[in-house]
């Protein structure tokens, strides 16, 4: 416990948690994109079990570093390129997040081109969706996981900051939630930004090296110039309203 109270500790303990919120980001995102396409009465329920099943998957990989780590030996080489299990994993993670943000984005588009009737009639079945959450949990937790290690020596540090993380996610989750979804735009960046992501850990895969910072600097970069639209927006319809 003594060797958690020391200043060198705590930095730790506060670094590796802020880094596994801005991790888990793209994780919440994610579960709230899916979760969206349930009935208005299972949403928060599939929320709380997916984000419960990004933790355990962390934990779980967590508790297994030797094997964590082992997935970054090689295990075949292609045209001199050695490929990890690690590699694998983002290669199949990467190309599943690709298709499945695609296809939502064009779902997204047919729906509004088609009337809302056409998406209301879409409903996933809650078991499919959580099946998707859990494919995705699995790639995002490996990267967090090996993040953690890089970061910390300790063990009780990184399952405290991982329990925080996932609590934060927790408690925003639902926030987030409602503001993707009642703001359309904001969803097709979303789902954008989830689609970059997914070339981002496939060109992981391949072994090439992309800074995970200029995708968040561009990410809060977009947010930040659609939130300015979004209230100009309001404020043009404001006069609108009173004149009306």
């Amino acid at each position: 416990m003594e060797a958690l109270l020391n200043s060198e500790a705590l930095v730790a303990l506060l670094s590796l948690t802020a880094m596994e919120i801005v991790l888990g980001i793209d994780n919440i995102v994610f579960i709230a994109i899916l979760v969206g396409k349930l009935p208005k009465q299972e949403q928060a329920k599939a929320r709380s079990i997916g984000i419960a099943l990004a933790l355990l998957t962390r934990l779980a990989l967590l508790f297994s570093i030797s094997w964590v780590m082992g997935l970054t030996e090689p295990l075949f080489s292609v045209f001199s390129r050695s490929f990890s299990g690690r590699d694998l994993i983002l290669l199949a993670g990467g190309l599943f997040l690709i298709a499945k943000s695609t296809y939502e984005i064009h779902d997204r588009l047919e729906a509004a081109t088609h009337g809302p009737d056409a998406l209301r009639l879409k409903k996933a079945a809650f078991l499919k969706i959580l099946i998707q959450i859990a494919i995705l949990d699995v790639v995002f937790s490996l990267d967090s996981v090996i993040t953690a290690v890089g970061m910390a020596q300790q063990l009780a540090i990184m399952v405290i900051a991982m329990v925080v993380a996932v609590a934060v996610m927790l408690f925003a989750s639902g926030a987030i939630s409602d503001f993707v979804h009642r703001h359309p735009t904001i969803k097709i960046l979303a789902l954008s930004f989830l689609l970059l992501i997914g070339v981002m850990l496939f060109a992981e895969g391949t072994g090439a090296h992309v800074d995970k910072g200029y995708i968040y600097f561009a990410m809060f970069f977009s947010l930040a110039v659609e939130l300015l639209n979004m209230r100009l927006r309001r404020s043009a319809a404001a006069p609108n309203r009173a004149g009306g």
